[in-house]
């Protein structure tokens, strides 16, 4: 791909690329994706000689599930990626206050009495702190404000079906998530069966009445396929599209399993927990290499990348539960991220690494950040 010279504002919408950004599901791991964003941009800011740089502002379209939309969602409304490292550090142990059990044992004896009042202490939690960040937004007025479509996996427990919570940035949208706030749609897309309460959302307008969704991890923990589809709905084939996936320090894949081991109960599987775990991992390489596949038959230039592509070192295995909030995990994922910025910083600089200097571009081309204070949504803009 050549290196566009021209300025956005001599761009027209036709020959603009068009980028979106793809953040992963992954509980507390999301302190890892926004660290490690951080961590990227502030470097290609030193090397532009330049202010913070406005992340989210760089993409058309960022689409996020669980964790991954509160990443989104901060960065479509110009929120600091350091500001959510921040959330995760100060109101994780409040949002999961009660880890999965890890087998039988007392502890699992409590918990089935002790969970649901935890799930419901974590739940206030969470929208707490994103309230903090927030205030009232909705997805509507979020739109209206910086223009980045937003779309967020859930599932709607009335019909036990696929729901994506969208602003209304497709030519046919009927409005039908406006009214959502920020808070309202991040609450439901990260609401994990086990881990963290359902998420019971009023109706702001339409029918009476309250929605029950539980976390879009469920079937698109990696959002890649949603998207790849609302990127070519947004775009006219002459228009390139870039899709940037980013993850949440996935495990090491894959286990040596004896045959005698096939045999698990509900103390291996750590009652659902592992199940979890083991369908995030499966999502993400499946839906990356569907995306793809399906990339080379769209009638337009499309490319998929994922950042960073290596994988993590089995040391930090002990630190990588979704719901793990003690300081040392959160020391272990900050380790990594920076470890990772590193090798993404060298690869951008490696000429012949057509992943690495697709990452360049996108962050030299980003736009500077405007104040940089990364304050609340609330002080920091109007509305909401």
């Amino acid at each position: 791909m050549t290196t566009m010279n021209m300025s956005t504002e001599q761009q027209t919408e036709s020959d603009s690329t068009f980028r979106v950004l793809c953040l992963d599901g992954g509980g507390m791991r999301g302190l890892y994706t926004a660290a490690y964003l951080s961590c990227v941009g502030e470097a290609f800011a030193r090397k532009r000689s330049s202010n913070e740089l406005d992340i989210g502002a760089a993409f058309n379209l960022i689409v996020g599930t669980s964790t991954g939309a509160i990443i989104g969602m901060a960065l479509a409304v110009g929120i600091s990626p350091n500001r959510i490292v921040q959330l995760y550090k100060d109101h994780g142990r409040a949002i999961f206050p009660q880890k999965l059990p890890d087998g039988l044992s007392l502890k699992l004896l409590r918990d089935l009495v002790t969970r649901p009042g935890a799930v419901k202490n974590g739940e206030k939690a969470l929208c707490k702190a994103l309230t903090d960040c927030f205030g009232e937004m909705t997805l509507g007025q979020a739109f209206a404000q910086r223009g980045i479509a937003l779309a967020v996996p859930a599932v709607e427990l009335g019909h036990h079906r696929s729901w994506v919570f969208k602003t209304p940035h497709l030519a046919n949208t009927n409005h039908r998530d406006d009214d959502f706030t920020l808070v309202d749609v991040c609450v439901a897309t990260s609401a994990a069966p086990l881990f963290r309460a359902l998420a019971a959302v009023r109706r702001k307008t339409g029918p009476k009445g309250n929605l029950v969704f539980a976390d879009g991890g469920l079937w698109a923990n990696n959002p890649v396929l949603v998207g790849l589809i609302d990127a070519l709905e947004m775009t006219t084939p002459s228009r390139k599209i870039e899709i940037f996936c980013l993850g949440t320090c996935p495990r090491p894949a894959g286990e040596d399993t004896a045959t005698m081991n096939v045999y698990r109960g509900l103390g291996e599987w750590k009652f659902g927990g592992e199940a979890a775990k083991l369908a995030i991992d499966a999502q993400e390489f499946a839906y990356d290499h569907m995306a793809k596949m399906l990339s080379r038959h769209v009638n337009r230039e499309c490319t998929i990348v994922r950042f960073p592509s290596q994988q993590v070192p089995a040391a930090l295995m002990p630190y990588l539960d979704l719901d793990d909030t003690r300081p040392e995990a959160a020391e272990a994922l900050v380790r990594q991220e920076s470890s990772d910025a590193d090798m993404t910083n060298s690869r951008c600089g490696d000429p012949n690494d057509a992943d690495g200097q697709l990452v360049r571009r996108l962050f030299m081309e980003m736009p500077e950040k405007a104040g940089g204070n990364g304050a609340p949504l609330s002080q920091s803009m109007s509305g909401g």
